[in-house]
């Protein structure tokens, strides 16, 4: 027993002196801790300042029932209770019975509210009790922040959302995913939490050990006029032709700027939604429209011109037993090479191009590398598709016996719509090939800290003297009563373009589907805009040429773009006065002097004066706003005296 005793004592002096440090440490650690507080994100704005992803701060209130001496809660208990009742409705005998439970059973951590907005916690926290603090008050705060979109679903894979895989990783995809971690994450706080048992951890006290800083703010290129213009066009296409798919890019021609990228899938209900980013990831065989970078490898070469003639030989030729056939039965006769082109004929093309390159198919590669088509954009948007282009030089290069002359009418070749984009506009912009660009500039606290100016991938993909043979060509194919785009030309603006329908699945017969494309840029001469339509499987019933299942998308996009926004502006004046926005300003500033406790009447003004204008009023109201633009209804009529913490709806076009 006496050795026995020794041993015991050996042992707590060992743990007291040598090894307690390790133990009250530990001890510690399973207790007390140190919690992340995750940064607010950045903000994501449009090109003119429209806010278009923001982190909103989100708040749970709890209390610590024991924490607070006797006399204190009893002074404020009831207080607290009918605050509570009149901000949730809840009576205030629940509220006390609820919390007096709470305090009987030595209850620590009991939730009050949870998922509110900042006013509404600095409301809270001001309540009887609750304003003494986590001591002696028992004030437990928890602070989250939720990503909102203020344009809902509208270019959301572009702008980015938050995705949580089966690990629990979070990942965000599209720009807020591309510039996370550099700009948009900010660096997270520290707050020491207490272990109260059942799992709960609660705050030890009310501040923070390290305050977050949040992320800085993104302005990207994207403009939301434009956006609205081509998510609609491509949607009301989609449905018509009941496609599986489909994306659009408008890119503004001289800077590469990317004004909008809509990319819709359909859903198992029928319905479309932002499904993929198919406009960057999206690689597939092209079609008629990779003819004009066929023709620019020829025409640089000089193994070809457009007055060329080349016999259409009744619209089939064959090569290794495998057929080349034109839309139109019969095939166009015997044709120049510009013809050959504005009518999209596949024998035509193929015919000039085997021609050209058949006993050298390396040159015609070589001449695609030098165009910069084997490249990726390298955008900074994560899941980019990689281009494919057959080369008899390389190892398993996908080059065969008919590699050639499939790749002359876009089969064998694989790009993603925005890099085909990269290469029509950079023949609209004279040969200079520009990068897409999604950001404008990064800021922080209104202070510009990272600018982003125009990337030229290639200063001239081509000689002066190819790029006009190819800007006529392209010209000629809207023309009226000329090419496959002839249904698209208009009187009253310009386009230039290149229809696209490309076989889907074409080995297996049942399984054939088509996608339909259509690529340029507007006005003809001298272009501002470059844009490219995507629309995959399309219902073959109702329609599958690219003339009429994208062309129309395109049409539409540059008519509303004409319409909307002139190409040309003329300041006349520097003092310029503009009379609605000043009677806009005087109305406003009217109803807010007038009105304090009152209902006002609203309707007419835009819906952020309305909600600005309510929410400063002397009496705290919810409102809620349905749509955006101008107030249509609102819920509460003018005159009616308004209580604390009325709900008012205001319904806007």
């Amino acid at each position: 027993m006496f050795v026995f005793g020794l041993a015991v004592l050996f042992k707590l002096v060992g743990i007291q002196f040598f090894h307690g440090d390790k133990y009250k440490n530990l001890a510690k650690e399973q207790t007390v801790k140190n919690v992340t507080i995750p940064a607010n994100r950045g903000n994501v704005y449009a090109d003119d300042g429209s806010l278009l992803a923001t982190s909103i701060p989100k708040y749970n209130i709890a209390i610590d029932a024991v924490v607070s001496s006797v006399k204190l809660f009893e002074e404020h208990i009831k207080g607290l209770c009918d605050s509570l009742a009149s901000y949730s409705g809840i009576s205030s005998a629940h509220y006390e019975k609820l919390i007096r439970k709470a305090r009987a059973n030595r209850n620590q951590y009991l939730l009050l509210v949870k998922n509110i907005g900042y006013s509404d916690y600095i409301r809270i926290r001001n309540f009887p009790l609750l304003n003494k603090g986590a001591i002696p008050g028992g004030l437990i705060v928890e602070q989250n922040t939720k990503r909102e979109f203020p344009m809902g679903e509208i270019a959301r894979r572009t702008i980015g959302y938050e995705k949580e895989d089966d690990f629990g990783y979070v990942t965000r995809p599209g720009i807020d995913g591309a510039f996370g971690v550099k700009y948009l994450r900010g660096t997270d706080g520290k707050r020491l939490k207490q272990k109260i048992g059942n799992g709960k951890w609660k705050p030890i006290t009310d501040s923070n050990q390290v305050e977050p800083k949040d992320g800085s703010d993104v302005y990207t290129t994207i403009n939301v006029n434009i956006q609205d213009i081509a998510h609609h066009a491509l949607l009301e296409q989609l449905v018509k032709y009941k496609a599986d798919h489909g994306c659009v890019v408008v890119m503004e021609t001289k800077t590469g700027e990317v004004k909008a990228i809509s990319n819709l899938g359909r859903s198992t209900r029928g319905t479309y939604y932002e499904r993929l980013n198919y406009a960057v990831g999206e690689s597939h065989e092209p079609g008629s429209t990779f003819k004009l970078m066929a023709l620019a490898a020829a025409f640089e070469d000089k193994l070809v011109d457009t007055s060329d003639v080349v016999d259409t030989e009744k619209g089939i030729i064959s090569f290794y037993g495998k057929k080349v056939r034109d839309s139109k039965h019969g095939g166009y006769g015997e044709i120049t090479v510009s013809k050959a082109f504005e009518v999209s004929s596949n024998t035509g093309i193929v015919k000039v191009i085997d021609k050209a390159y058949k006993n050298q198919p390396s040159k015609f590669i070589d001449r695609l590398y030098a165009m910069n088509l084997r490249d990726s954009l390298a955008i900074p948007i994560i899941g980019e598709g990689q281009p494919v282009i057959p080369d008899p030089r390389i190892k398993n290069g996908r080059w065969s016996g008919i590699a050639l002359q499939w790749m002359a009418y876009g089969y064998g070749v694989s790009f993603t719509p925005l890099q085909t984009l990269t290469f029509y506009n950079a023949i609209g912009n004279d040969g200079e090939m520009v990068k897409p660009q999604f950001l404008k500039e990064v800021k922080e606290f209104d202070k510009v800290i990272d600018p982003f100016k125009k990337e030229v991938i290639n200063k001239q993909i081509c000689s002066k003297e190819t790029i006009a043979k190819l800007q006529q060509l392209l010209k000629n194919v809207v023309k009226k009563e000329h090419g496959t785009g002839h249904r698209l030309y208009s009187e009253n603006f310009s386009m230039a373009g290149k229809t696209g329908t490309c076989q889907k699945d074409y080995r297996n017969k049942e399984k054939l589907n088509y996608i339909s494309s259509f690529v340029g840029y507007f006005p003809a001469e001298k272009p501002k805009y470059s844009c490219i339509v995507v629309i995959h499987e399309p219902d073959k019933s109702v329609g599958y040429y690219g003339a009429d299942v994208s062309g129309p998308v395109f049409k539409k996009i540059a008519q509303k773009i004409f319409t909307d926004t002139p190409l040309i502006d003329e300041v006349k004046s520097l003092e310029v006065k503009n009379v609605l926005v000043e009677n806009e300003y005087e109305n406003f500033y009217k109803i807010a002097k007038t009105y304090k406790t009152i209902m006002p009447n609203v309707v007419g003004l835009p819906a952020m004066d309305a909600l600005a204008l309510l929410e400063n009023m002397q009496v705290n109201v919810n409102v809620k706003l349905q749509g955006n633009g101008v107030v249509k209804q609102q819920s509460t009529k003018e005159g009616i005296k308004l209580s604390s913490n009325q709900t008012i709806v205001l319904t806007a076009s």
